[in-house]
């Protein structure tokens, strides 16, 4: 039943993700900077520790309404809330809906709008240099495409292979992990003045963040090589290039960024604008992403089968 409600879900989240930007969840960013403050009176203890315990208590409502609401109607009321929390586990933001307007914004070549665009991708600074922009670009839908997709799929599958209830749930954790790692860098490099308790806190984040991303990350860059440009991108993954001064997040996104840019393969056309260089990219990567979930989709579609036939 939860691969039935993962394929429902997909097909959803793909062809009607622009009725979704409530699923952002900004509300949730009050409740995880009151989290932070608790945390921040607790300086002698560890930080994972409180991360941990706000993360805990974002999952429990949702567990609770799973479990007491989910064997209702023959099991039908566990399909659509799984359904429904994987749509609000997968995202907050569409990457597909967000290259489309990088390369709207490319098209009228309107800087402002171009740099926007590109830092909704990056999520971080935009270079100045055109060519360095089309390389971070390219590099972030593919380590977005894991972080707001193919992480949450994995866990979705995975744990709820062992039980049908935990695969939403291990799912949504992941999402809740993302959204209080997300707040910890952004208030971290607006509170300069509280340094080490946002520093501290935002380690955490990222570390139980990472660990929950680390293995998602390398199964993507697998399968990167698998939809994309095989020869390079194996080459990249095999690699030696992790950076012990990296955390583990960094590691991991770095390594997607490397094999997703060597699946592409794209070569420089000596009759192409920078513009068009920068759309041809941008839609490059966006097709590897699609494929691999085409890939996937195949794989949970077949499992479903054996699992119904068994």
């Amino acid at each position: 039943m939860h691969l039935i409600a993962l394929l429902i879900g997909l097909v959803i989240e793909r062809f009607a993700t622009r009725f979704f930007h409530w699923r952002r969840m900004r509300w949730l960013e009050t409740m995880i900077d009151g989290g932070f403050r608790q945390a921040e009176r607790l300086g002698n203890w560890p930080a994972i520790i409180p991360v941990i315990v706000l993360a805990v208590l974002l999952v429990l409502p949702v567990a609770a309404i799973m479990f007491s609401l989910g064997e209702t109607l023959q099991g039908f009321t566990y399909l659509i809330l799984a359904v429904f929390v994987l749509l609000f586990s997968i995202g907050p933001k569409d990457i597909g809906e967000e290259v489309d307007d990088y390369c709207r914004a490319l098209e009228s070549e309107d800087e402002e709008q171009i740099h926007r665009a590109a830092k909704a991708i990056i999520e971080g600074d935009v270079p100045t240099d055109a060519r360095e922009r089309i390389a971070r670009v390219e590099e972030a839908v593919c380590v977005q495409a894991n972080n707001r997709l193919f992480a949450v799929v994995f866990w979705f599958v995975v744990l709820g292979a062992v039980m049908g209830y935990i695969g939403p749930l291990a799912a949504w954790s992941y999402r809740v992990t993302d959204l209080i790692r997300r707040r910890a860098v952004f208030n971290a490099a607006r509170n300069e003045e509280a340094e080490s308790n946002c520093e501290r806190i935002r380690d955490a984040a990222e570390l139980v963040h990472g660990l929950l991303a680390w293995v998602p990350a390398r199964l993507t860059a697998l399968g990167y090589a698998t939809a994309g440009h095989a020869d390079d991108a194996i080459a990249a993954l095999r690699a030696p290039t992790e950076n012990r001064d990296a955390s583990l997040s960094e590691n991991s996104e770095h390594l997607l960024a490397r094999v997703g840019v060597a699946a592409l393969a794209l070569q420089d056309r000596p009759d192409e604008s920078i513009k068009e260089r920068g759309i041809r990219g941008a839609r490059a990567a966006n097709m590897l992403v699609f494929r691999l979930l085409l890939i996937f989709a195949v794989i949970i579609a077949a499992m479903t089968l054996y699992g119904l036939t068994r």
